[in-house]
């Protein structure tokens, strides 16, 4: 079981350190998970201005308030509440991420990153943005409600593809005397992280509270319960097993890669085709 814990990103945004921290540094292939919850502005309005990435993919996901995204290539999104953007950053891109709070102040969402093989880390970069409409969301039979990113519940498949790493991730809200029962593939590392209310997990029934990440076995079968009710973002995906060298927004196989790529950021030519 890993705590969220208080940091400071970006411009000043306050968030939570779930995963890349201390505690949990990663979880092969994902590298970090931020959960940005605040109603005050002045805790997330100076964002995330302009900075690189390189060799790895960025997930934003929305609940509540919004994120204005632009980057060195002329894109420019707006991610609203139920909104989810999976970036790869591949061989390069300069952006910046902006929240946007609701009229009562609040702003809630999080950041996960995946890391990429070293024969895919300088791919070009490539976007899937997914408007709230475009991720299926339904009620099970067992009373859990999920919204399906990436991966398949039933015959709901997410609209996330392309991906190496063959991701799942599913918001589940699991509701009084609800369950939510799910298959974990063997190649594949998982996490789920609650972040409302509490639920129990597994035969022993382990008690897993908001602001907490439960590791996963690979080739089981996830059980989840809750006797009040609760809500947890489902995560797994193919392990890469291969070194990690990372500083910052690069993430690479070597120290040598990491230098080149500080060395492309400065010059100008992090962004050029791969």
């Amino acid at each position: 079981m890993v705590d969220a814990q208080p940091t400071v990103e970006g411009a000043g945004v306050k968030l939570r350190r779930v995963l890349g921290g201390a505690a949990l540094s990663s979880l092969d292939p994902f590298l970090l998970l931020d959960e940005f919850h605040s109603s005050r502005p002045e805790d997330y309005m100076a964002g995330f201005p302009s900075h690189p990435h390189r060799g790895f993919e960025t997930v934003t996901y929305v609940l509540d308030g919004a994120v204005d995204h632009r980057d060195s290539l002329g894109n420019h999104g707006h991610l609203g509440p139920g909104s989810a953007q999976w970036m790869t950053a591949g061989h390069g891109i300069i952006h910046s991420e902006m929240p946007q709070g609701t009229p009562s102040g609040t702003m809630w969402g999080f950041q996960l990153w995946v890391n990429l093989p070293a024969a895919k880390k300088l791919i070009a970069p490539r976007y899937q943005d997914l408007p709230p409409a475009s991720i299926p969301e339904s009620t099970l039979a067992d009373g859990a409600r999920v919204r399906v990113v990436a991966g398949e519940v039933g015959t709901l498949r997410g609209p996330v593809d392309g991906i190496v790493t063959s991701p799942t991730m599913i918001d589940v809200r699991v509701p009084a005397r609800g369950r939510f029962t799910h298959r974990l593939p063997e190649t594949h590392a998982a996490f789920a992280y609650v972040f409302d209310g509490s639920v129990s997990l597994g035969e022993r029934r382990t008690v897993v509270r908001a602001g907490q990440l439960a590791v996963l076995e690979g080739g089981s079968t996830l059980s989840v319960e809750s006797s009040d009710s609760g809500r947890f973002l489902l995560c797994a995906a193919v392990r890469i097993g291969e070194p990690i060298a990372r500083y910052g927004p690069f993430v690479m196989n070597t120290d040598a890669e990491i230098r080149q790529a500080i060395d492309d950021y400065r010059s100008g030519r992090l962004v050029s085709a791969s």
